[in-house]
């Protein structure tokens, strides 16, 4: 029997993680820099809005260079959070809020892949071409990104994560 979300208040903090991601990481901060190539010279979009592309280059600008910078590397994990990530975290808000066991194995290869992207990409913010001035500013602003895949791992780690086992009677 699927346990209804109700009765699973840990996985309101994956919803809710999913949501983010899905409305706004994928879709308006990583997506600014697949359609702005270069930041330096550009002309706002359609989408994102404006003020998001400026709020993510001021963070850039600020904090995080490698963002700026866009090299080859990076720009492929942002392809991968749109084209992949993207449509996962969808998904996994639909099976998380309605207890679909079956999200198990695409939560965990996106668990997988998701932790070696933010370790190659904090490896470069910390010792890489372009680092960052203040690296426990952005390790802090992706801890979220280094937990949540492990803390994904540990709710999934069961065969029927969404399932209550009834007791059989005679």
């Amino acid at each position: 029997m699927t346990v209804p979300l109700r009765q699973r208040p840990y996985d309101l903090f994956f919803v809710i993680f999913f949501a983010i991601n899905a409305l706004i990481i994928t879709y308006i901060v990583d997506l600014e820099q697949l359609v702005v190539a270069d930041p330096a010279n550009f002309d706002y979009p359609l989408w994102p809005p404006a003020p998001a592309i400026d709020l993510v280059h001021w963070w850039g600008n600020t904090y995080d260079p490698l963002l700026m910078a866009r090299p080859p590397f990076w720009r492929m994990t942002i392809w991968i959070d749109v084209v992949f990530f993207g449509p996962f975290y969808l998904f996994a808000l639909y099976a998380f809020i309605r207890g679909r066991n079956w999200i198990k194995v695409p939560a965990l290869v996106w668990s997988g892949t998701m932790l070696a992207n933010v370790l190659i990409i904090l490896m470069d913010e910390r010792y890489g071409v372009t680092p960052t001035p203040n690296f426990p500013i952005v390790l802090a602003a992706n801890t979220a990104w280094l937990v949540t895949p492990f803390l994904v791992i540990w709710r999934l780690r069961r065969e029927q994560p969404f399932t209550r086992v009834e007791p059989v009677t005679a």
